[in-house]
């Protein structure tokens, strides 16, 4: 498997992690021998240690940005903490999402008992229609999404798609299992439909203006020729 690196300098490095791959094993994780993480996977091919800026889901694919040193790791979380970076993810919902919308509701944080404040603007990119049944109905509807969070609690788009019954493809914990049972069964897709699609920022070091995009895995790219949908990044 190749590893994509979308940009990297002195101080980061920003890489393409792919769907079901954990960032890093937690501690005494009984899975550690069973699969790589993404942390061992770029010291295996760069030969260094990374140090994660923020956090992916295990599902969830797309742009990852690390720090190749400790101390450099502060300066690039302040751009998240501050909220100086731009996140655009996208998204597969089930049903026809509104145009736009701005969902503002709380999220449940690592301590479950704490729920803390999160925004997500969402703006709909495509629909379409399936004639192909998924109880109750005769026909299914889904829209492509675009999602800028706002703010960064676990779980936010997940949680945020489903508070507005839009809840994303793919999805085992938060998603439709009929839906997902479909796309699995006509389509052959069982990944989350959830991609980390483009970081927008100025690096903390050098001051550049950065955009970096990451290309869509291989199932968005048949159901953007299957839905007859424009990829974004096209």
């Amino acid at each position: 498997m190749h590893l994509d690196i979308i940009f990297e300098d002195a101080y980061c490095l920003c890489v393409l992690k792919p769907n079901n791959m954990v960032v890093h094993h937690a501690y005494h994780s009984r899975s550690v021998a069973d699969e790589t993480s993404l942390l061992q996977w770029i010291q295996e091919v760069k030969g260094i240690k990374a140090y994660p800026i923020h956090r992916l889901d295990r599902k969830t694919s797309g742009l990852l940005l690390l720090a190749k040193e400790t101390q450099y790791v502060s300066k690039f979380q302040t751009l998240f903490t501050e909220n100086t970076i731009e996140k655009t993810y996208y998204g597969v919902v089930r049903g026809f999402s509104p145009e736009t919308k701005s969902i503002d509701s709380p999220v449940k944080g690592r301590d479950a008992n704490v729920h803390k404040e999160a925004l997500t603007h969402l703006k709909t990119l495509a629909q379409v229609v399936l004639d192909i049944p998924v109880k109750p109905y005769a026909s299914s509807r889904y829209s492509l999404v675009e999602l800028k969070p706002k703010s960064g609690r676990m779980h936010q788009l997940r949680v945020h798609t489903l508070k507005i019954s839009h809840p994303l493809i793919g999805d085992s914990k938060y998603g439709d299992k009929n839906h997902d049972l479909m796309f699995e069964k006509n389509f052959g897709w069982k990944n989350l439909f959830l991609h980390a699609g483009k970081l927008a920022f100025q690096h903390p070091f050098s001051d550049a203006h950065l955009v970096l995009e990451a290309k869509f895995p291989a199932d968005w790219i048949a159901l953007f020729q299957e839905f007859s949908w424009k990829n974004p990044f096209d």
